[in-house]
């Protein structure tokens, strides 16, 4: 068969210093591994970078394909270049240079796993292509790789890319230190060292991921920790790619079951720590660590459920033993420590049950729960401020909740009886009462407890936007009373009170004007309403 010569074409690279994507150049293949300048016939040999691949019949020319990729891959266009790749290599499955271009779009489109292997197939199969050792190394290092991506780094064949170098040296360093905290428990340390070492460009690396997320476990960021592995679920499929990779002494998906394991436990996810943890088990049944987790982990959930079944039935003081007991083994578990002071406040240990709940709010300060029950065990121990305190809390993240809002209520008529307030005709569930009249409004204001008075026009743009907010505080504190002036209809009160600017809002105190504001946000609205209805 007779060989074409054919000009010298675009071939994808990867330039010195940009080993990621790689970079569009000209020129032939030398030991470099490019794409090679010779075309193959229907039938043929194609030689690129030292290797002898033979190619599948077609009647398509592998370097035009391979041109056409090329064009989509400078353009940025990695799905519609990977297409190309992806038929060159099916052209010439044996050829490196193929497999590398394919990588480098890959990386494009951030499947950096997928991009590796067929890295390491291109150095399988030219074991002399500088191009593929390079991204090889830079993939490595995103994934966190640090000791493969220096074993790639030197064999290049040429002396590794100062940049390049420098990166993975910074990136081993934040590991070290990393690592060097995490054996003294400095776990705000072991965080800042994951994010820098993931700055540095180790980006992808699903290790630095599940250690970002020990670290915030350890330091009560339960959410973000959650949040955080929750995103990184991918990386289960990838595991096999990390398989010899080794972290903190165990392997690396292990390791990251077992993060996840005690991130599920934390939050109440008692039957998912168990399967997760017993996945670490299954790959890694000898490691002490990965087994005492797993215990650990067991023993709690035990605990939980028998406590649970002896709360439900009445046991109480069972019930607070077998909580105590799952304690033993994970003392920081804010959901244990919350059933327990459930079982403590019917018990009557009001300060005992108020203690747990301490404890489970400063692990987990969104735990809702907690929080009830704290304000309930603050309410029966008379502690009415700090009861006050929490059910107003509990109003913002659960306005629908009609037996907090009623519970709100309850504690702050208590709280002003207990400071010698006068308090009458109060109810709970009151609404913004419209008054017409200057003696309906002097009788109004006063009442005993404060009176927030909104004079408002229906048609004003700054009304109609606060209205709803103070429909929302009449509900969110009914100690206090509310009422509406529309200073159109009822002028009269207007001149009365020298209200020349809608909307303006006064609060009285037994008939007495101890605050007003003009045109107020949202929160100086709330907060001077919260001061002055306690």
């Amino acid at each position: 068969m007779m060989h074409r010569t054919s000009p010298r074409s675009d071939v994808l690279g990867s330039g010195t210093g940009n080993y990621g994507h790689g970079s569009i150049i000209r020129g032939g293949m030398g030991g470099g591994g490019g794409v090679a300048s010779r075309p193959c016939g229907d039938v043929g040999m194609w030689n690129s970078g030292g290797s002898n691949a033979r190619m599948a019949p077609g009647r398509m020319d592998p370097l035009e394909v391979t041109r056409a990729g090329n064009e989509h891959y400078k353009k940025g266009q990695y799905g519609e270049a990977l297409a190309f790749y992806d038929k060159a290599v099916a052209m010439c499955p044996e050829n490196a240079a193929c497999r590398s271009n394919r990588a480098a779009a890959l990386m494009g489109l951030g499947r950096l796993e997928e991009a590796a292997r067929e890295c390491e197939e291109a150095v399988r199969l030219d074991p002399t292509n500088g191009r593929a050792h390079q991204r090889l190394a830079c993939l490595k290092l995103r994934l966190g790789l640090v000791e493969d991506a220096r074993k790639h780094h030197f064999l290049t064949g040429q002396p590794p890319d100062p940049v390049e170098l420098q990166k993975l040296q910074a990136v081993e360093r934040h590991w070290v230190k990393c690592g060097d905290a995490r054996k003294v428990g400095d776990w705000k340390s072991v965080l800042r060292e994951a994010e820098a070492a993931i700055a540095a460009g180790a980006d992808s690396s699903p290790l630095l991921v599940a250690t970002r997320a020990e670290a915030l476990f350890h330091l009560h960021q339960l959410d973000e920790a959650d949040w955080i592995l929750t995103r990184s679920l991918k990386f289960e499929d990838s595991f096999s790619f990390f398989s010899a990779a080794k972290i903190f002494g165990m392997p690396s998906h292990s390791y990251f079951y077992i993060v996840k394991a005690q991130v599920d436990m934390a939050l109440g996810r008692f039957e998912n720590a168990v399967t997760t943890a017993e996945k670490a088990k299954q790959m890694d049944g000898r490691n002490i660590g990965v087994t005492t987790v797993l215990n650990n982990i067991r023993s709690v959930a035990r605990a939980r459920a028998q406590g649970n079944e002896l709360f439900k039935s009445g046991n109480f003081a069972e019930a607070c033993t077998a909580y105590g007991e799952g304690l033993k083994y994970d003392p920081s578990n804010p959901v244990l420590l919350c059933n327990r002071a459930a079982c403590r406040s019917k018990l009557g240990q009001w300060v005992k049950s108020v203690e747990d709940c301490n404890e489970a709010l400063r692990i987990q300060p969104n735990y809702t729960k907690a929080l009830l029950r704290r304000a309930d065990s603050y309410a029966k121990l008379e502690r009415w401020a700090e009861s006050v305190r929490d059910y107003e809390v509990l109003r913002k993240e659960l306005p629908g909740d009609n037996e907090v809002a009623e519970a709100l209520f309850h504690a702050q008529i208590a709280l002003k009886t207990s400071r010698g307030e006068e308090i009458s005709n109060l109810k709970f569930g009151g609404e913004v009462e419209e008054v017409t009249s200057v003696e309906q409004f002097r009788a109004a204001v006063s009442l005993p407890g404060a009176s927030v008075v909104y004079f408002m026009t229906a048609s004003n743009l700054q009304c109609i936007q606060i209205t709803p907010f103070v429909d929302a505080l009449c509900t969110r504190y009914p100690s206090a009373n509310f009422l509406k002036v529309d200073v159109k209809r009822s002028p009269g009160i207007a001149v009365a009170e020298n209200v020349r600017v809608v909307p303006t809002l006064k609060i009285y105190k037994n008939g007495k004007r101890v605050k007003e504001m003009i045109c107020p946000s949202q929160q100086v609205l709330e907060y001077s309403v919260r001061h002055y209805s306690l």
